[in-house]
């Protein structure tokens, strides 16, 4: 089982026409509303810091997207936590606002690519800084919108003291509470029972409060396979058989290329998981996802469903944005099957 990869990919690229993105457009979130596909994209020019915001495009068909604005729709504070930057916008809508989980630094993590694998930028401070300011570290906030126009922040999600991305809200309650999928890199090793970081799940009344809550093993990565590490991609999908459910995972030697695959959750008990794709089901081949500041990395950060076809939209080699589809029920009757059935 694949997705069909879109013959007019990269369907969004850098441009020279604007500074802020002529380097990198990736890593999309996006939502489908009234006929129209929303999509909120990490953007970042060629700048020493690499700063990066998000940037919107929409689109009647799924496919060709258009730039709604020369300017980013949304960017880091001036003088709050997030104001390095904000990236891999998750996106969920309850009543009639729509809610952005992203990945947020309190500095820009400068030109990562140049560095050795997960370092960045770090700022001159005391040693009595918070970690979150020494190391620069990873967090995730929460905004709200309407429009995706005006943006209002809501706050943080997770620890300070933790690397925690990939965070992702299921889009509706269950069993009266909110769920929370998120992938702290610190939580390995004997203590957690894993030995690569994977993906754990919260539930909480309320959707800033979290921190306190426990977090429950969903999933963890396979030695010695295409997902060693692993983390959460796009918001979970409610289907008649289950939460559809994709995610990333990397292989811990090797090429370290990202690829993906499918989980199917239980409607009433997502941490029952109920089957897993044993082999990707979108992983990188072309040239703009071989080639770029990540080599080999599809990571995808939207998903909808329109018409019975699932839309899944990914960032290539962290540059372009692609997207790959297929019949709904192809993909959940693959996930049904004994291939894939979790005993």
């Amino acid at each position: 089982m694949k997705l069909t990869k879109f013959a007019g990919n990269p369907i969004l690229s850098p441009t020279e026409t604007n500074d802020w993105e002529s380097l990198v457009t990736s890593n999309p979130g996006v939502t489908y509303d009234n006929g129209v596909f929303y999509m909120l994209y990490r953007a970042a020019g060629n700048d020493e810091k690499h700063v990066i915001r998000l940037g919107l495009a929409t689109s009647r068909d799924g496919y060709h997207f258009e730039r709604v604005s020369d300017k980013p729709a949304f960017g880091p504070s001036l003088d709050g936590p997030d104001g390095g930057c904000v990236e891999d916008p998750r996106i969920v809508k309850y009543d009639d606002e729509f809610y952005v989980t992203y990945a947020y630094r309190p500095y820009a993590p400068g030109q990562y690519w140049k560095f050795a694998h997960d370092e960045v930028l770090t700022p001159s401070c005391g040693t009595d800084a918070p970690m979150a300011v020494r190391k620069n570290l990873g967090n995730t906030g929460l905004a709200v919108t309407k429009d995706f126009r005006t943006f209002r922040r809501l706050g943080r999600l997770t620890s300070p003291v933790l690397d925690d991305r990939d965070v992702i809200l299921f889009p509706e309650k269950v069993n009266g509470q909110f769920v929370m999928l998120h992938r702290p890199k610190e939580f390995v090793g004997e203590k957690y029972g894993v030995k690569y970081p994977s993906i754990w799940l919260k539930y909480s009344d309320d959707l800033l409060d979290w921190e306190d809550k426990e977090s429950h093993l969903l999933l963890t990565g396979i030695e010695g396979s295409w997902e060693e590490k692993i983390g959460g991609s796009t918001p979970p999908l409610r289907t008649d058989k289950g939460w559809l459910v994709l995610y990333h995972g990397v292989e811990h030697g090797g090429l370290g290329y990202y690829r993906v695959g499918a989980l199917l959750l239980d409607l009433e008990n997502p941490l029952h998981v109920l089957a897993r794709t044993p082999q990707p089901i979108l992983e990188p081949e072309a040239d703009y996802e071989l080639s770029g500041f990540y080599n080999g990395c599809i990571f995808p950060v939207g998903n909808v469903v329109v018409d019975g076809t699932l839309f899944v939209y990914y960032g290539s080699a962290d540059r372009y944005v692609g997207v790959a589809t297929c019949a709904l029920d192809e993909l959940v009757g693959y996930l049904m099957s004994e291939e894939c059935r979790v005993v």
